[in-house]
């Protein structure tokens, strides 16, 4: 076990390398001179010059790339250079309201769209499933930016029950913090639930017919053993890959949602630093993301055998 993840482990460099000149090639291709904004107005010959050779702007973009990466490896992501502060700082600063957003939107779709999918494959063909069925269409089918503003018009403006906008760091305050993210939480929460509700339905679908599932039955098992025990640990592979591959997505920063809610989170970094040419903090936010994806499919891998002792047995 312990050699296939570090197989595993050993097969997430070359993709980092891989993907790190990616997003520095890419970048490279973006329109616009971050250095002439840098500059000012009057953009001085002498100014830009001293610039370009202080950010190393007119090496070759191989050596550009040399030095990034080994900057990177290094704990140093470069300077903002529209705030001027480290973009490693910026990250430590953003990262973590991200994180807790995720975390509450996975939670909410979990809860909800995990159960609906056993539900709805144990029912099939029911009113029940039907049901369940529709309102993950709908769940699929509405706009986070919509169900978004109409919370706060329902929630914030005509009840109000919850703050429409704004952060609390959550070991500052929790009980604020929460009541700050749980609207949006929730509107992360309904599209991801409708995406898990889905497969987990199919998953379970394939897997109530196999025959140890029948057998199961043949004992005279109670059926909430049978679908729980039996069927539903057997179904988790594509659950959990998927739930990677979600929480992954959520760590890039749910752009939209944030920007609505006025959350602090990668979203609205990545949107300013996109806005204002910040070349350094959109490669840092951007490769920072790339190694959430990786981790979190890691993480997946590894789960693998923990959740399916047959797969022990083959590594």
């Amino acid at each position: 076990m312990y050699s296939y993840i570090g197989r595993r482990i050993l097969i997430t460099i070359p993709t980092l390398v891989l993907v790190s000149i990616f997003i520095f090639t890419l970048q490279k291709l973006l329109p616009g001179d971050p250095i002439l904004v840098l500059a000012g107005e009057e953009r001085d010959p002498e100014v830009i010059a001293f610039l370009r050779e202080k950010y190393r702007l007119n090496e070759p973009i191989p050596i550009q790339y040399f030095y990034w990466v080994s900057s990177v490896l290094q704990g140093d992501f470069g300077i903002s250079l529209r705030t001027n502060q480290p973009v490693l700082e910026l990250i430590k600063e953003k990262l973590p309201v991200t994180i807790q957003l995720a975390v509450m939107a996975m939670i909410i779709a979990m809860v909800i769209g995990i159960p609906a999918g056993i539900l709805s494959a144990v029912k099939k063909g029911t009113m029940i499933d039907y049901v369940a069925n529709v309102v993950a269409l709908s769940g699929l089918s509405v706009p986070n930016f919509w169900l978004g503003i109409m919370l706060i018009l329902l929630v914030s403006v005509n009840l109000g029950w919850l703050p429409a906008s704004g952060y609390q760091p959550l070991f500052e305050d929790p009980v604020k913090s929460i009541e700050t993210m749980i609207m949006p939480a929730f509107v992360l929460g309904t599209a991801l639930a409708a995406t898990l509700m889905r497969h987990t339905r199919s998953a379970m679908l394939g897997v109530l017919k196999a025959d140890y599932v029948r057998t199961a039955r043949a004992k005279g098992l109670f059926e909430s053993v049978v679908v729980l025990k039996h069927a539903f640990r057997n179904a988790l592979l594509p659950i959990v890959t998927l739930s990677a591959l979600l929480f992954g997505e959520l760590l890039a920063g749910a752009v939209l949602t944030e920007q609505i809610f006025t959350i602090p989170g990668f979203g609205k970094l990545i949107v300013d630093a996109v806005f204002n040419r910040d070349y350094a903090v959109v490669q840092g936010v951007v490769l920072c993301t790339a190694v959430g994806f990786i981790l979190m499919n890691l993480l997946a891998d590894i789960a693998y055998l923990f959740l399916n002792p047959r797969l022990r047995d083959q590594v």
